[in-house]
């Protein structure tokens, strides 16, 4: 079963609990806190992924960084579990799918449009109503800017990318006449 696969059974478990609790919000803001100050500490990475250093050791070290950070009982549970069953390293790939299926519940759509040039906030507006409109859900937009764009806009919704920037076109163009 590969990695991914893995991670979104454990955010899925995860996702039905805080559901169920009314946490979805603060779980994921536990889970990225601990991911983020696991990363920023080599050693403790170290330590957890070390197979020599006996779990007890590696509990402990769990336990006194969900108290230091202040994260909720459920959460710091699910973190031993996630330990004790040697999946720590998928942390982050956990939280990622944890976002989406929380996203999913609350009926959000995260989108991302890019920009040869700066957008006016009305243009963002008008895009994340259009958006909303043809998709019936809500949508966060990140609104990036990419001058090798030429002109136009991309605009990409989960997998799916809508393409409508110049350099595009003109690729297009050039395909074509070069098989003339």
């Amino acid at each position: 079963m590969s990695t991914n696969a893995i991670a979104r059974r454990y955010a899925k478990a995860l996702i039905q609990i805080a559901v169920g609790q009314g946490s979805v919000e603060q779980y994921y803001t536990e889970l990225t806190v601990f991911s983020q100050a696991l990363e920023s500490s080599p050693e403790a990475t170290a330590l957890l992924s070390d197979p020599g250093i006996q779990a007890e050791a590696k509990r402990e070290l769990v336990k006194v960084m969900v108290a230091r950070i202040g994260i909720s009982r459920t959460i710091g549970d699910f973190l031993l579990l996630v330990l004790d069953k040697k999946r720590i390293y998928l942390l982050s790939q956990i939280a990622s799918s944890y976002r989406t299926f929380g996203d999913e519940e609350a009926g959000i759509l995260r989108s991302t449009i890019t920009s040869a040039l700066p957008l006016g906030e009305t243009q963002v507006k008008e895009m994340r109503t259009a958006l909303e409109k043809t998709t019936g859900k809500k949508i966060i937009l990140d609104v990036a800017t990419d001058p090798s764009l030429i002109g136009g806009v991309v605009t990409q919704i989960g997998d799916k990318v809508l393409d409508g920037s110049i350099r595009t076109q003109l690729a297009k163009i050039q395909d074509i006449l070069q098989k003339g």
